[in-house]
């Protein structure tokens, strides 16, 4: 899955990000790489960063305050090190979306983003499909609607159904930051055996297209994913629609002889 971010404007060069404060010289310098770079600016067409005399040149700083801006992006996966050929992009495409079950949290974050979150609704509720009620096994259930942020950036809305029990207590906590999978794991001792999950085209009306920001009828990913606890239980229905231009599925075929 590639996840791409807002347009911002470039850095200049002799801009104000190369300039003494109370934020070491090279940090601003590094920050200002991983916006640019998400942009698509600093690499060419294969994802290969300018070499340290350009970017030394376009911030107006030292080789060598490049080089400290540059080590801490390589150490946490966002570049690869070429001896003889550059500094690389990294695709930053968490493969495992398919294969492993994550949570939309531990996927932006994997793939070298900042996860957010806006509460769209929570709360108890009576007023939902049969699917809801013959997969939690519940009259009432207990929902939780978000709009989903990468970088800030609206991506995607989920809205996602539990049993009471379990609503009730991820309602003691901070929903805008929650890593769901996490809590149910190592918070209220629920472990999650697998999934089943259904993806498919869908078109923005007039309520999503507004709080994603495109046109209505404009094209959507949208999933259903049913989590179950090791005894089989449903621990989460969970239904989203994603922007389309933010993710892309990768999966390995083999053929049966």
């Amino acid at each position: 899955m590639t996840v791409q971010t807002r347009k911002k404007k470039p850095v200049p060069l002799g801009s104000d990000v190369a300039t003494e404060g109370s934020t070491p010289l090279h940090v601003k310098i590094r920050e200002s790489i991983r916006s640019q770079v998400r942009d698509g600016k600093l690499i060419d067409g294969t994802g290969r960063l300018m070499t340290e005399a350009e970017l030394g040149r376009h911030f107006g700083v030292s080789r060598i305050t490049i080089r400290n801006a540059i080590a801490p992006l390589v150490n946490e996966g966002m570049f690869d090190r070429s001896r003889g050929r550059g500094t690389f992009l990294r695709s930053n495409q968490p493969e495992n979306w398919v294969g492993r079950l994550m949570g939309f949290s531990e996927t932006i974050r994997d793939a070298g983003y900042q996860a957010g979150a806006k509460i769209l609704q929570q709360g108890m509720t009576n007023r939902h499909d049969a699917a809801v009620r013959e997969q939690l096994r519940e009259r009432a259930v207990w929902q939780l609607r978000r709009l989903r942020l990468a970088d800030d950036t609206p991506i995607a809305i989920e809205h996602a159904f539990y049993p009471p029990d379990i609503g009730l207590e991820l309602e003691k906590r901070d929903l805008v930051s929650i890593i769901m999978y996490r809590v149910f794991e190592d918070e209220l001792g629920l472990a999650i055996k697998d999934a089943q999950q259904t993806i498919s085209a869908d078109l923005a009306d007039a309520g999503s297209a507004k709080l994603l920001g495109v046109k209505v009828g404009s094209p959507l990913l949208s999933i259903e994913r049913v989590t179950f606890g090791k005894g089989g239980r449903a621990l989460e229905l969970l239904r989203a629609v994603y922007l389309p231009k933010y993710f892309r599925l990768s999966i390995s075929l083999t053929r049966r002889h």
